[in-house]
């Protein structure tokens, strides 16, 4: 089962939230399992001042994005490239083996958000993927494009699938 650490970063994750003018911005998840991670960087000097995260998943996925934010937070990019999936879980005291692949997501979107950081310090510019446009496939009832999912008839009111955190687009 999982550890203290593990419930105690569950139930009290640090470094919650978004920064608005992030200097790196690094985003992962698989929509299948439902774990979306996205992980901002504030870079002073090569040195990461700042660091948060917004997770969308199990409570493995939050645990994971609080320590790997208590464990880049202070370090130089160098520092932080160098955290992996095995010392976030180690850190962790252990991940159960069927949530071992949440541990992969917080180390990959951290080496997003330092690519992203890079990638805007030499002006190379990202194109953002688009999203994928809503659409009827099954007569009148809305499906997820993501996950296939049926859509609640509410859904402009919340333009998000609950079964996959993806954001929907309503154009249809």
């Amino acid at each position: 089962m999982y550890s203290e650490t593990v419930k105690d970063h569950f139930k009290n994750p640090r470094n919650v939230g978004e920064i608005k003018d992030a200097d790196g911005v690094g985003e992962v998840g698989n929509p299948v399992c439902g774990d979306i991670m996205t992980i901002f960087l504030k870079v002073e000097q090569d040195r990461i001042e700042d660091i948060k995260f917004l997770t969308f998943g199990c409570g493995a996925a939050i645990a994971v994005s609080s320590m790997l934010t208590e464990m880049a937070k202070g370090k130089t990019l160098e520092e932080a490239k160098k955290i992996t999936n095995k010392d976030v879980a180690q850190a962790l005291e252990d991940l159960p083996k069927n949530k071992l692949h949440c541990s992969n997501l917080g180390a990959d979107a951290l080496q997003m958000a330092i690519k992203d950081y890079e990638d805007r310090k030499t002006g190379k510019v990202r194109v953002k993927p688009e999203a994928e446009k809503h659409e009827h496939t099954h007569g009148d009832t809305c499906y997820c494009p993501y996950c296939d999912a049926e859509l609640p008839s509410d859904i402009e009111e919340k333009p998000f699938c609950a079964n996959c955190g993806q954001a929907v687009e309503l154009e249809h």
